[in-house]
């Protein structure tokens, strides 16, 4: 009816519709993640070559598989990967009007020139003008150039600024050669499955719960205690060398206690696993039997000529005897 709304059918944008923001700019997150793959995927062929190989030639070698993949992405379809697979491709959008009008040839070949090229330049100035005199021409080029680089930095900035109050032309490439990403076809309605809403939020909740509750448990605290429960069971099984193993083994660490020390239980530890932990946590208890750890104590230990050559003994100055 007149004035009435248009049928939801014909409400859906069209092909030519503004693409989101968050799209382009994932478009270019998996480009560079394509790019990363193709590169490691390369290198690992010359694994077994002499190490540093091709680290001379890295920046040709890196513009030569860029190239490769322009070839196949933007010269044929006028769009990256990255694009092609969030149903996204250029527009050359120097010729006004409704119609989708794919990138010109020369669009194509500058945006090459301006991507692969700049990423060649910058990775290839240093080298190129390191063995060079302090007043020789390369050496003033190379100021000229990191002085354009600069403003380059600052004229992208500024585009950036402009893309994410517009919405369009994320890069300044874009905008100097006038080609904007659009819809390769007609995008429909969403339709979310309230099944999948309910189980993230499910989810999601259950995680937030979690990363509330995690810190407020003592796990120290909680092995110790189930240490302590099961102890009992243990010692009633347990050998003749038991005693030996409580003086001989860090009740923290396992290993044999450096600087042995006692905390108000038969268990030995270490001089630095007891102050440490003592330090962290002000309830520390035994990790062996649950005690409450007291006043912190050298202790002597006596070992047999059995065990090793000679008698170790650690008296109460703390002092190591032989």
């Amino acid at each position: 009816g007149a004035g009435g709304d248009k049928p939801f059918a014909k409400a859906g944008p069209s092909p030519l519709s503004r693409v989101l923001r968050i799209s382009q700019l994932d478009a270019f997150e998996l480009d560079g993640a394509l790019e990363q793959l193709v590169w490691s995927q390369f290198t690992q062929c010359f694994q077994h070559f002499k190490p540093g190989l091709l680290t001379p030639v890295e920046p040709e070698l890196k513009a030569l598989l860029q190239l490769l993949l322009w070839r196949f992405t933007v010269y044929s379809n006028s769009a990256t990967v990255g694009q092609s697979l969030l149903n996204i491709r250029y527009k050359n959008a120097l010729i006004p009007g409704e119609k989708y009008r794919p990138m010109s040839r020369t669009q194509k070949f500058w945006f090459a020139l301006l991507t692969v090229g700049e990423k060649w330049l910058r990775e290839r100035s240093h080298s190129l003008f390191l063995n060079h005199p302090a007043e020789s021409n390369a050496r003033k080029a190379r100021k000229v150039l990191g002085v354009l680089t600069g403003l380059t930095k600052v004229a992208s900035l500024v585009n950036f600024l402009l893309f994410l109050q517009r919405g369009t032309y994320p890069t300044l490439t874009e905008r100097l050669l006038g080609v904007q990403p659009v819809f390769s076809r007609p995008q429909g309605p969403r339709a979310i499955n309230f099944q999948f809403l309910n189980r993230e939020l499910l989810w999601h909740g259950f995680a937030e719960f979690l990363i509330f509750l995690l810190p407020l448990v003592n796990v120290w605290k909680l092995k110790a205690s189930v240490t302590a429960l099961f102890s009992p069971l243990k010692e009633l099984r347990g050998t003749e060398g038991s005693e030996e193993t409580h003086c001989t083994e860090c009740a923290v660490c396992g290993e044999w206690p450096t600087m042995p020390h006692s905390a108000g239980c038969k268990h030995v530890f270490c001089y630095y696993c007891l102050k440490s932990h003592a330090i962290a946590d002000i309830c520390f208890t035994c990790p062996k039997c649950g005690a409450e750890t007291g006043t912190i104590e050298p202790v002597r230990l006596h070992v047999g000529v059995e065990t090793v050559p000679q008698t170790l003994a650690w008296d109460t100055a703390g002092e190591l005897e032989t």
